[in-house]
């Protein structure tokens, strides 16, 4: 290994007890094993995130090898690496067509949902509802989009299923065979989901400026390793190539400046997101700046 490789050892490392506490929470499940799954495969996406980024091998294949299994069920690894950096086209961001991970829809596009999809996607826009029922609401967003991509003949996107399907298979293969109950199994698939929705329910908003569309979270508690420091979010968008674990002493030794980019878009916690937004909406629904 070369030293660039040696540096990555907190990756390594936190790759190691992420897959040890996965499998000690199958082979001996206790009364937290669903909670506790639910953590770490909310960990394991956000080491997945990690992998995408070029973390800790420089090679896309290398980095696939250590993160595709699909804990969560739910996004093809293959489909998570493409729309995640088509997402980091930062001039895209938060644009209704163009980013395929904003929550906004184009105005035209909203006014002509039924009013009971309306209801769904407004109470998705509080955070509570983003923890119970996001998770249902993304994929549904998410599969309806790949299915119209496939159907258009998008041989990479139907690629990343296929490749999917099997491995989903194996990862629930594996849980029966430890013994585990397959539908505890997906509560937690679920929980770790709901987990990830914490991190992008503030992620980006809509601004006129590019670097003003993506937020601070001052926050060094157990959510912040989770999401491997990605709550410092305009940092990571305009430094996407530094490793999680570099991320708060850049963010420390720059801190005026990347407050100064992104307007003030901050918070000092995710409890203060949680007082502030769980019962209320953050953002329309409608993107309020967007015009075709």
């Amino acid at each position: 290994m070369g030293p660039g490789v040696m540096r990555e050892w907190p990756t390594f490392a936190l790759i190691a007890l992420c897959y040890a506490g996965f499998g000690a929470a199958l082979f001996a499940p206790l009364a937290y094993a669903v909670p506790f799954l639910a953590v770490l495969i909310a960990l394991h996406a956000s080491l997945q995130h990690e992998a995408i980024h070029g973390h800790p091998f420089k090679s896309p294949l290398a980095n696939a090898a250590l993160v595709w299994p699909p804990l969560t069920l739910a996004i093809p690894y293959l489909r998570f690496y493409d729309t995640h950096l088509a997402h980091h086209e930062d001039v895209r961001l938060t644009d209704p067509f163009d980013d395929p991970e904003t929550q906004y829809l184009d105005e035209g596009v909203w006014e002509t949902l039924p009013r009971w999809a309306q209801a769904v996607l407004s109470a998705n826009n509080t955070l509570l509802g983003r923890l119970l029922i996001g998770p249902v609401v993304g994929q549904a967003l998410f599969m309806a989009a790949d299915y119209r991509a496939a159907r258009e003949g998008d041989r990479r996107v139907l690629l990343g299923w296929m490749l999917h399907v099997p491995a989903v298979a194996l990862v629930l293969w594996g849980v029966s065979l430890a013994g585990f109950p397959v539908w505890e199994y997906l509560v937690a698939a679920y929980g770790g989901l709901s987990i990830l929705k914490i991190r992008t329910f503030c992620e980006h908003q809509a601004h006129e400026q590019t670097q003003g569309r993506s937020v601070i979270i001052e926050d060094r508690g157990p959510l912040s390793l989770i999401f491997l420091n990605n709550n410092l979010h305009v940092v990571h968008h305009m430094h996407p190539k530094v490793p999680w674990y570099d991320l708060p002493a850049q963010y420390r030794a720059n801190r005026a400046r990347y407050l100064r980019a992104n307007d003030e878009y901050s918070f000092a916690s995710y409890g203060e997101i949680f007082r502030r937004y769980l019962f209320r909406a953050k953002d329309p629904v409608a993107h309020p700046l967007w015009r075709r």
